[in-house]
């Protein structure tokens, strides 16, 4: 089974094809692009370059699997409205990933942080790629502050090297942005099992900038 993979929540822009079968799975190819500000630019054209470097075409895809984030609406939204129009165009089904998740699959506790902007980190705790927290956004003094009792002995992610010397944790070089064959790997049971398809709703864990007023003032006093 031939699975599109993207995420877009972080500065990297990833593009993905990979073979599901009961024996595992293989990426046949594979682009990510490292741009903050061009996700829309970006990921039609990795999405049409790892297609065309596989020698398959759209309609030969079984299924679509999508970063759900965490991460900034504006960058975030572009991988999931490409998965979501994607997947009703060719009529497959879409699964979505939580981002973090795909960046924890390392072995450890580690602490998984991304660059949430406003000076504040999105993250979760793991063991061996399993969560023992649920994914969150916080001032990077608050996250070191939580994870001393969980054991966690390591950071990965680009949150992590940007706020390493508050977090005060050892930072691994890589993983720093979500991998497309941890992605896969984490959808590859549902693909199989040919599950229905998922609406891919994002996780943003902060309240829109903007919000209508609640009630009209009034013109006249």
């Amino acid at each position: 089974m031939l699975v599109l993979v993207v995420d877009s929540s972080t500065p990297a822009v990833t593009a993905a094809l990979a073979e599901v079968s009961d024996d595992g799975f293989a990426l046949r190819a594979r682009r990510r692009i490292v741009d903050a500000k061009a996700h829309g630019e970006l990921l039609a054209p990795a999405v049409d370059a790892v297609l065309g470097e596989a020698g398959v075409r759209s309609r030969d895809l079984s299924a679509i699997v999508a970063g759900v984030g965490p991460g900034p609406f504006t960058g975030l939204r572009v991988g999931l409205v490409t998965a979501a129009s994607m997947g009703q165009a060719l009529d497959v089904p879409t699964y979505g990933v939580c981002s973090l998740d795909a960046v924890g699959q390392v072995e450890g506790r580690v602490l998984v942080a991304t660059d949430a902007r406003r000076r504040e980190i999105y993250w979760a705790a793991y063991d061996g790629g399993t969560p023992l927290t649920e994914p969150a956004v916080d001032l990077p003094a608050v996250v070191a502050e939580r994870v001393a009792a969980l054991g966690v002995t390591a950071a990965v992610g680009e949150g992590a090297h940007r706020y390493a010397d508050v977090l005060g944790l050892p930072v691994r070089d890589e993983p720093r942005y979500p991998l497309a064959d941890a992605l896969v790997a984490l959808a590859a049971e549902r693909v199989l099992a040919k599950a229905p398809t998922e609406r891919l709703t994002p996780l943003y864990l902060r309240r829109p900038d903007a919000v209508a007023q609640a009630a009209r003032k009034p013109v006249l006093r």
